[in-house]
């Protein structure tokens, strides 16, 4: 059974902000890298996007790029963009299909097959000391849980299992690995990871911030399930029965889960230690994932999923949470980035955390473990 905390009961007493160079820092960013986004478990994307053969998926960690991909016997693979030749970066693109169920290098054309063993070296065959078979590309440990693939550089990861115990099954309502793509859209923002993650697990600010969506939910509401570690998160209520969080205030889409219709009307709102956030509305689900691109720059991918049927029944405009959440996550960019700007002056210091912002507290306890300093 779920352990519930009010945001105010999670203990922020004496814990401050981090200093500014921790959202500054080339070194510490690089130490990030390694420790954190080389090191744990990563969401990469949905498994749709890899729903045949050859479709494939890139995503840059700092300075590896990997390919994401799904090989001849269905199963999805990874692999370090690198031709085993002269290193030579083999995929420019973000997503596409491998024609031909080959991955080859635009430079000296060695091929590789779609499970990384090299079927192809022209020119190599005279060597006497050469061999195919002792060239693959260098693979990438995967795991798929609730319709996502995560990718991990570590040379001996954690096993994902293990890693992600406290998630397995807990969603399982929501049936999330049926849910189909409706937008997506990719944001540059010029804050650290962390402070998008800071942002997502408050709503201290959403009065000041979001005008719109306090009037759906109020910022005071809800409790908290996930509160330690690198999982975080619980609910807010949402007030108008039958409703959404959306611009019109009404559900947009088929409801995802067979809760009664008396019930209270519920957000769920979970950060994934490092860099997954997910929302999960009556009606449809709202994905983050975030890859930092330097200490002041963050790539973050926004993804809406509904009902599988919800499209085809053409009773629902789906628009009408992609423009709620679209604005409200302009607004939440734009003040990370003013933060992003402020804690950059000599005049920054740390403060006091207020008791709203109990899950920030955790999140900075968990970048601090992951980095050997608690």
């Amino acid at each position: 059974m779920a352990t519930f905390l009010k945001a105010n009961q999670l203990g922020t007493h004496g814990a401050r902000t981090m200093p500014g160079r921790n959202y500054t820092s080339p070194e510490i960013h690089a130490r990030e890298m390694d420790r954190i986004f080389q090191s744990r478990w990563l969401c990469a994307g949905r498994l749709s996007e890899l729903g045949k053969t050859g479709d494939f998926i890139t995503r840059t960690i700092g300075a590896e790029s990997i390919i994401i991909t799904r090989d001849e016997a269905g199963k999805v693979r990874a692999f370090y963009n690198v031709c085993r030749h002269r290193g030579t970066r083999m995929c420019e693109q973000e997503r596409g299909t491998f024609e031909g169920g080959e991955i080859t290098c635009p430079y000296h054309a060695w091929s590789y097959a779609l499970d990384g063993h090299c079927v192809a070296a022209p020119h190599m065959a005279g060597l006497d000391d050469f061999d195919k078979k002792d060239y693959p590309l260098h693979a990438v440990p995967t795991a798929e849980w609730e319709g996502f693939v995560f990718i991990n550089l570590a040379r001996n990861p954690e096993p994902f299992e293990k890693a992600w115990a406290p998630l397995m099954g807990r969603f399982d309502r929501f049936r999330l690995p049926q849910l189909k793509l409706h937008r997506r859209i990719e944001y540059d923002i010029a804050a650290n990871w962390k402070l998008i993650h800071q942002n997502y697990s408050e709503c201290y600010h959403c009065s000041m911030v979001h005008p719109q969506l306090v009037k759906l939910t109020p910022p005071t509401s809800g409790e908290n399930d996930l509160f330690d570690g690198p999982f975080l998160g619980g609910f807010m209520e949402i007030t108008q029965p039958g409703g959404s969080l959306t611009v019109s205030g009404r559900m947009c889409g088929i409801p995802l889960t067979d809760t009664p219709a008396d019930a209270k009307q519920q957000a769920w709102y979970y950060s994934i230690f490092p860099n997954l956030l997910f929302s999960l509305l009556p009606d449809y689900a709202l994905i983050h994932t975030l890859w930092p691109v330097a200490p002041g720059k963050t790539k973050l991918i926004c993804e809406w999923l509904f009902h599988p049927e919800t499209a085809a029944s053409g009773k629902f405009n789906m628009d009408d949470a992609v423009d709620f959440w679209d604005e409200v996550n302009r607004q939440d960019w734009h003040v990370s980035e003013l933060s992003q700007l402020g804690v950059a002056s000599k005049a920054y210091g740390p403060s006091p955390y207020a008791p709203r912002e109990g899950l920030a507290v955790q999140f900075d306890r968990e970048v601090q473990r992951a980095l050997g300093e608690s």
